[in-house]
């Protein structure tokens, strides 16, 4: 069972995430990515971004929590929900965006390289993908969860493998530019 599959740890996560949401990382994905367009969220957790993202594109949920897609499928029962796995991305299909908030972060760097080698696969033409992660160095583990921070070089040495136009911008999410996303299209 992994730390998000237990509800107890799982709703300890939602509380502490509460007032924290991808709003502004959305504004930006809005554009580089025009409205009605599919798009993957990789790790929706509890679903607050998915939930915005479904104002404006054809948004997919996806985690490898089934914690996590059951509770959001029980208050909406039309959603389009895949149990998948960040790195193997186990699906035939296909999508405009893939995005993820401070998901790709659990992953260490070969595990990551592998992920966005598989995301290629599951964009359509002309694809793009947005991810944000936390600014820093080194690893750090809390509570059985590995947090791999990640530098502006650091991301584009590791995107620059898969996709041509990489583009890594700080942000300030809880401190002063202590976040970075990424906008890479193939």
């Amino acid at each position: 069972m992994g730390f998000y599959d237990d509800e107890e740890t799982a709703l300890q996560y939602i509380a502490m995430a509460e007032g924290y949401d991808g709003r502004e990382l959305i504004e930006v994905l809005r554009n580089h990515l025009q409205d009605g367009s599919s798009v993957l969220e990789l790790g929706m957790g509890p679903g607050v971004d998915l939930t915005m993202l479904e104002n404006h594109y054809l948004a997919t949920g996806s985690d490898i929590s089934q914690y996590f897609l059951d509770r959001y499928r029980d208050s909406n029962a039309d959603a389009d929900l895949m149990f998948l796995d960040a790195v193997e991305l186990e699906t035939e299909r296909k999508f405009d965006c893939i995005y993820s908030n401070k998901v790709l972060h659990h992953l260490a760097n070969d595990q990551l390289a592998l992920s966005l080698h598989r995301q290629i696969d599951c964009l359509t033409d002309g694809g793009l993908v947005f991810h944000s992660f936390w600014r820093g160095e080194g690893v750090e583990e809390h509570h059985g969860l590995k947090f791999v921070y990640q530098s502006e070089d650091s991301l584009r040495e590791i995107f620059g493998v898969s996709f041509g136009k990489v583009e890594v911008v700080s942000y300030t999410e809880m401190e002063s530019d202590d976040s970075l996303y990424v906008v890479a299209r193939v």
